[in-house]
């Protein structure tokens, strides 16, 4: 939801250029017949990109500016894990339809667990920081907004492309390097990007609670304004709160979400000081087309938006 002031992006998208270039100079032979796999959605589907490279060709449960809430898995969908190799999700309870899913599919090879070993934060359950129904669980899912859990990501993803291409585990292991090495430097950035913003200046209200991994990595006091991604509207008393919270902490900037729908920020933002500072990318990637197609260039977009409206 916050986005980062001044990052630099000569260096990431050359980065993420490299990454794709590395596996086919290790293994010329084989791209012809890439491993195929599965991802939910479109930032897992990234990172296995980033990693395989032309060694794998990645099906995407949930694409490009689609929401993991409005989700429903469909025939066509159990279908994409035919001749998948591998699977890869999330976890943490956003896929409640994983198992049931992959169960109806018939697929029976392995599932990596992405955030595996990572340490979770407790799923917000009151007032305004509710989490509105994202996945199952006690656990907050939204892990891959701290490019540190990231790189635990990478490591899990590098580990189970290799058990199932042991052939071309060289190529896993050098461009998950590589991309481990971009993800410091992004996280440097971002870290740069907020010095100067003094603490209290770095409240921001979202449209949902997906952001608390990088306020706490960063930061930010991310809060999620109940009702906005949801077809349901939340009630009058919930704007009147969240509006009198608002002008008692005086919160510079209001964010919508590529998934999401912004009239309530907008009729919030009539009545306060905020302002609407722009869109941020939750929990999907924008399409090839858009300013936030890798996760590199999403934690750029994010962190550029958010400086920029703190800064304001």
């Amino acid at each position: 939801m916050l986005a980062g002031a001044a990052v630099a992006a000569a260096s990431l998208s050359g980065a993420q250029a490299q990454s794709g270039e590395s596996p086919a100079a290790a293994e010329p032979a084989k791209a012809a017949e890439p491993i195929r796999v599965v991802a939910s959605f479109s930032i897992l589907g990234d990172l296995v990109k980033q990693i395989g490279g032309p060694l794998v060709a990645v099906d995407l449960l949930v694409g490009p500016n689609v929401d993991m809430h409005a989700f429903q898995p469909s025939p066509s969908d159990s279908r994409k894990f035919a001749g998948a190799k591998l699977v890869v999700m999330n976890g943490l309870g956003l896929e409640g339809w994983a198992e049931r899913m992959t169960k109806a599919s018939g697929y029976t090879g392995p599932v990596v667990i992405a955030t595996k070993g990572l340490k979770a934060l407790a799923k917000p359950e009151t007032g305004h920081d509710h989490d509105h129904g994202h996945g199952q669980g006690t656990n907050d899912p939204h892990a891959w907004q701290s490019v540190g859990n990231v790189k635990l990501y990478v490591a899990n993803i590098r580990d189970a492309l290799a058990a199932v291409d042991p052939a071309d585990k060289a190529a896993y292991v050098a461009n998950a390097d590589a991309y481990l090495a971009k993800l410091d430097q992004l996280d440097r950035e971002i870290r740069a990007a907020f010095d100067g913003v003094p603490k209290d200046k770095r409240q921001v209200i979202t449209a949902h609670q997906a952001f608390r991994y990088y306020g706490a990595a960063y930061g930010i006091d991310f809060r999620g304004a109940k009702g906005v991604s949801e077809e349901s509207e939340p009630s009058a008393r919930e704007i009147a709160d969240l509006i009198k919270l608002i002008k008692k902490e005086k919160v510079r900037a209001l964010f919508v979400e590529n998934i999401s729908n912004r009239r309530l920020l907008d009729r919030i933002a009539q009545e306060t000081d905020a302002k609407v500072g722009g869109t941020l990318y939750s929990d999907a990637l924008s399409d090839a087309s858009g300013p936030a197609p890798t996760y590199i260039e999403m934690m750029r977009v994010n962190t550029k938006a958010i400086a920029d409206a703190l800064r304001g």
